[in-house]
């Protein structure tokens, strides 16, 4: 709520009841006028045309309104009076805390039944509400119950956003098959990874449901990237910086197409927050650094690598027949398990701007 406000040249001080305050830009503030003339209700988009806004407009009159809830200005510009919520304001403010994502950084023992929902019990509104939050919270769900047809894995998909389009295509199925040009496709143990290292865009979501399972071993595996990345920065925090900053090419070659593309394996927004890890050492591509930085790269991704493989980070189960895993690859690196037999799985990709969408639809982020 606002407490206060002051009027100045070219700015105006606001103050919140919580004793935070913050200068606002005049020009600022006209750009993001959200009456029916500046702004489209329709589409959300701006009606204001930027570039004709002069840097002397002023404020002519302001006022709190609604308890604190609003602020109306009458600007120099202008006839009639604009209103500017509370809540806009704090969610733009210059110095504003950390955000709490409701995240829960997990090792084996920290993840509860919580995890595993029904399928029919995600149709209705409220499961389906329960089941994102605790996709967004652990970063992994599983779904039981699930109908052992490739369509389950689109009617999921369909409920977060839509299947994407990949090398692989959009849905698909999979056994072994030595003659697939990947490491998913074979029997042997896949050590922790994200998929798409080598997509300037990496899916933010993957599904795979077990189809069929007349087998020994082949163990899912989950691990929780960003406990990692949290660990390692408050213990070393020169290999937190080397995996933050250094660029990692991956590249994949194979039916038919060479795909490349590079990020650091623990990639940072402007607020230096941590937003993805990623980390795939079967595609990592070759390149070369000055011979002293190229050695601590390889000591940082031997500290990474050597902890995602500690069996206290890894939560492992064999998915059964009707069984359906879904995870965040922007955060929870994934593997298996060698195995032998028959395993039959279905699956596919979704965006992480749709992930974040519904995120955002449900007030989880």
């Amino acid at each position: 709520m606002i407490k206060s406000i002051k009027i100045l040249p070219t700015s105006l001080q606001v103050r919140f009841k919580n004793e935070i305050d913050d200068n606002f830009p005049n020009i600022w503030l006209r750009d993001h006028a959200k009456d029916k003339e500046n702004w489209d209700y329709r589409s959300n988009q701006r009606k204001t045309y930027t570039a004709s806004l002069s840097f002397k407009l002023f404020i002519k009159e302001a006022s709190v309104i609604d308890d604190g809830k609003y602020i109306e200005i009458l600007w120099s510009d202008s006839k009639k009076a604009i209103k500017y919520s509370a809540k806009f304001l704090l969610n733009n403010l210059l110095k504003k805390s950390v955000k709490n994502r409701k995240i829960i950084l997990w090792k084996k023992k920290g993840i509860s039944k919580k995890i595993f929902f029904k399928y029919n019990n995600i149709l209705s509104k409220y499961g389906f509400k329960e089941f994102l939050k605790n996709l967004y919270k652990f970063g992994f769900c599983v779904i039981t119950d699930c109908k052992t047809e490739i369509e389950t894995v689109k009617n999921i998909a369909n409920k977060i956003g839509y299947v994407r389009q990949s090398i692989f295509g959009g849905l698909w199925e999979f056994e072994s098959n030595e003659d697939m040009a990947d490491s998913a496709y074979t029997q042997e143990e896949l050590r922790p990874h994200t998929d798409s290292t080598y997509s300037n865009d990496a899916p933010g979501l993957q599904l795979l449901l077990c189809c069929d399972y007349k087998a020994s071993g082949g163990e899912s595996i989950m691990v929780d990237g960003f406990k990692i990345a949290n660990m390692i920065k408050d213990q070393d925090k020169k290999i937190f910086d080397i995996l933050s900053n250094i660029e990692v090419p991956g590249k994949y070659v194979g039916d038919g197409v060479i795909l490349e593309a590079k990020r650091p394996i623990f990639k940072l927004n402007s607020n230096k927050e941590l937003v993805q890890v990623s980390f795939n050492n079967y595609d990592r591509a070759e390149f070369r650094l000055e011979n002293e930085t190229m050695i601590n790269f390889y000591k940082a991704i031997k500290k990474f690598d050597n902890l995602v493989n500690k069996s206290e980070f890894q939560w492992r189960h064999i998915l059964k027949p009707g069984e359906l895993l879904i995870f965040n690859n922007w955060r929870v690196l994934h593997g298996r398990g060698s195995f032998k037999g028959k395993r039959k799985m279905a699956g596919c990709y979704i965006n992480m701007e749709d992930f974040v969408s519904i995120c955002k639809i449900n007030d989880l982020n």
